[in-house]
């Protein structure tokens, strides 16, 4: 099919002024266009938001099957036709030409290499590959430059072969042990004359930085993925990250590969191996579909004068919140389980909410007396203050003859990482790193009363094992029910016992010295993926979130 356009669909677009920026971010651009039809219609183009056309006047062979005409109508509301007429109405100096596309960059300060790939690839995460058709381009755009997009990459929309991101590999399809193996099972160990690496060759649609930095080590930040992604690329004598080919070999120093990718003998492998074993051995708890005799402590990350993560207009706080919110609410309505939460915001009480515009600044810890998320203590007491709250109620139901296999504790966040990886990833607790005894001190209990109780925790080499098999098992459930609902999870190692960051690598608290015998910290998604960040700005994906959520709880409590 001829990538040339029809003298009907193409328009000229008058440049209107940009309406003034919020949250320091660039101005819109607005654009008026004449549709074939001779309306006018605004095209705007926002920052990070990508492109979209007011509905008014809109004509209906433009609009998707279903799509609201009543505001503005994002690019994916649009037809095939209506996504041609947008893009050669506010971008009339580019080249539609029948192998490619030239697309010249006009305005800078608010195109990006993924908008670029939302627009014409039909998907963002494309960006990888589009770097890689026009490597000598910067990321960093600029004006009058031009980008090339192959009609191989061109989505089907827009008269191309393109099918989105080409993510999927046979390890897609595997539980977790399966699939770290299966990783494994591809590479090789080697020595140089810099010392001993892993050898890994590239496969087809596969960038440095996810395939082998996020997935074989234990760095998911942006910095730390990036500075690593380097390293190796220089490690293995590769000069430009954006043109490795399928074949490439690619060095991974042995020094940052995760446990279960260390070489034989090694310390690390050895206790992944343990902890595998165990998940194995260890037999799930019934409970039946209403979860009689569950207790459940739900933990939403951050809030008060703490809103956590930032990126993409957005912040953790308020949206984990309502999460959490939708499942103590799901859980109370349909199960017998008993619930309770770590925090609450007065203002909200335990309700949730469909639009969410601004960060919440009062919360509190639901401890005796309350304590106020306000700043005046240092944060890291609102963050022991929840496993002690948590821990103190699960001895309470120990107390009253609760089956202490039937306890649970999900803390929920939402993260600010590379934004190459997208969907969920679940930290359990990694039995190596949790001390076998813990006393918090006087100065970070906030002077509450559980803190007399229970700011102590002991763990025995079992019970360390156990925690961490458990929690593995319901991760794995968890994981099973985001995606029966289409829910996006990470793609490489989505459930994973450590976190590193820097120079170091911890459990985070809340898991750590959690008595309960499953204990998980789900990251519902990463906030830099603008695909993940849109989801979570949708209440109806929230409440998807929270259903699967509790179906996984119930299929946790399944033999």
């Amino acid at each position: 099919m001829s990538l040339r356009w029809s003298a009907g669909l193409r328009h000229a677009a008058v440049l209107l002024p940009a309406v003034i920026a919020v949250a320091q971010e660039p101005a819109p651009v607005l654009a008026q266009a004449r549709t074939p039809e001779g309306r006018a219609i605004l095209l705007r183009l926002q920052f990070r938001k990508g492109l979209s056309t007011e509905g008014k006047a809109l004509p209906k062979a433009f609009l998707a099957k279903g799509a609201d005409a009543s505001g503005w109508v994002p690019f994916e509301g649009l037809s095939p036709q209506g996504k041609r007429w947008a893009l050669a109405a506010l971008f009339p100096e580019d080249q539609w030409r029948q192998e490619e596309v030239r697309h010249r960059i006009s305005h800078p300060e608010v195109e990006s290499v993924w908008t670029l790939a939302a627009l014409f690839t039909g998907h963002g995460q494309n960006y990888d590959r589009l770097m890689a058709e026009n490597p000598e381009l910067p990321e960093k755009l600029r004006e009058g430059d031009v980008w090339r997009i192959p009609r191989s990459l061109l989505s089907a929309d827009l008269g191309g072969l393109g099918k989105g991101p080409d993510r999927s590999q046979p390890e897609d399809e595997l539980d977790d042990e399966a699939r770290v193996a299966a990783y494994r099972g591809l590479l090789s160990f080697g020595e140089d004359a810099q010392g001993k690496f892993a050898a890994y060759r590239m496969r087809k649609g596969e960038a440095l930085y996810s395939s082998v930095v996020i997935r074989y080590t234990d760095r998911v930040d942006p910095k730390g993925v990036n500075e690593l992604a380097e390293l190796i690329a220089q490690r293995s004598g590769i000069a430009d990250v954006r043109g490795i080919q399928p074949g490439q070999l690619v060095k991974i120093p042995v020094a940052f590969l995760a446990d279960p990718f260390q070489s034989e003998g090694s310390t690390g492998l050895a206790e992944e191996r343990e902890v595998r074993a165990e998940v194995r051995r260890t037999t799930r708890v019934e409970a039946g579909p209403k979860l009689k005799g569950v207790r459940i402590i739900l933990d939403a990350g951050h809030g008060g004068v703490d809103p956590g993560a930032r990126a993409n207009g957005l912040w953790e706080s308020d949206f984990v919140y309502d999460i959490t919110m939708r499942v103590r609410r799901l859980l109370e309505q349909e199960t017998d389980a008993q619930v309770s939460s770590t925090i609450r915001y007065p203002a909200l009480g335990f309700q949730s909410r469909e639009a969410i515009r601004t960060p919440s600044r009062a919360a509190e810890i639901l401890t005796s007396p309350p304590f106020a998320v306000d700043g005046e203590s240092p944060s890291a007491v609102s963050v022991h203050l929840r496993w002690v709250l948590a821990n103190d109620l699960f001895a309470a139901f120990r107390k009253t003859r609760g089956d202490a296999q039937k306890t649970l504790f999900l803390s929920f966040h939402a993260d600010s990482l590379h934004p190459s990886a997208r969907g969920s990833m679940v930290y359990v607790p990694g039995a190596a790193l949790v001390p076998s005894t813990f006393a918090l001190g006087g100065a970070k209990t906030g002077h509450v009363t559980e803190a007399k109780r229970s700011s102590r925790v002991a763990f025995t080499g079992r019970e360390k094992l156990q925690g961490e098999a458990r929690s593995r098992q319901f991760s794995e459930a968890l994981l099973k029910a985001l995606q029966k609902d289409n829910i996006p999870v990470h793609a490489n190692r989505p459930i994973r016992n450590v976190i590193y960051r820097g120079h170091g690598k911890w459990v985070p608290a809340v898991i750590r010295y959690s008595t309960g015998a499953t204990k998980a910290l789900i990251e519902v998604a990463n906030l830099t993926n603008e695909n993940d960040a849109a989801n979570l700005r949708d209440p109806d994906f929230r409440e998807r979130y929270a259903v699967a959520v509790v179906n996984a709880i119930r299929a946790y409590y399944r033999r």
